[in-house]
């Protein structure tokens, strides 16, 4: 134990020990809500436009290669900062005699390996944060729209509406705003999306 402290603290390997700690101290902070989950999210376009090859689209198609853009930046951090640490420990204490200058070396391979095993790690969740980002989108696009409410609703009682699409009408769990309450066959404006508890917040149309 105390020569994989000492290791963990070494000279050769205290980069990818500084990592996973911000990464462990990032997660305490989101846990105990000092945080959002989204704080360090970065914005990546993975698409490459084919009429203006440039460094930085060059870069955006490595990154999305990676799953960067696909998961939260956080969240694949999290996956490569550990593999990152494990490689190296095990590179300089299989390989390294206790040189420093070969430690920084092995940095390198250890950094590469560490991209593809988060890579791998992060395979599952690029369809889970596309459902979530297409549920969003969805959500997004039907605030602010008219809906005929279906089923009665009020501030505490879930009800249903539906909004006009250029298909099939699209029903909604939904409840209004404290205070009010909508019957069937009202008009009511759709405020805001409740993702926790999947509801639209709802306000009789007649009151805006």
């Amino acid at each position: 134990m105390n020569e994989l402290i000492q290791a963990t603290f070494s000279s050769v390997n205290i980069i990818p020990t500084a990592l996973l700690v911000f990464v462990m101290l990032y997660w305490l902070a989101v846990i105990f809500g000092l945080l959002d989950l989204d704080f360090f999210d970065i914005e990546v376009e993975p698409d490459v436009n084919a009429d203006d090859v440039s460094a930085v689209s060059w870069l955006n198609s490595v990154l999305a290669f990676f799953n960067l853009g696909k998961v939260p930046f956080m969240v694949f951090l999290t996956f490569f900062a550990l593999p990152f640490w494990v490689i190296s420990i095990l590179a300089n204490h299989y390989f390294n005699d206790g040189y420093t200058l070969l430690g920084w070396l092995y940095l390198i391979p250890s950094f590469v390996a560490a991209l593809f095993v988060a890579k791998f790690l992060t395979m599952p969740f690029v369809r889970v944060f596309a459902a979530m980002e297409k549920e969003h989108e969805s959500a997004a696009a039907i605030i602010g729209q008219i809906c005929t409410v279906m089923l009665p609703a009020n501030g505490t009682d879930m009800g249903q509406a539906a909004v006009k699409t250029t298909g099939a009408p699209l029903l909604l769990n939904v409840r209004t705003t404290m205070g009010s309450a909508v019957q069937k066959g009202e008009t009511a404006l759709v405020l805001e999306y409740n993702a926790e508890n999947k509801f639209y917040l709802i306000e009789p149309y007649q009151t805006i």
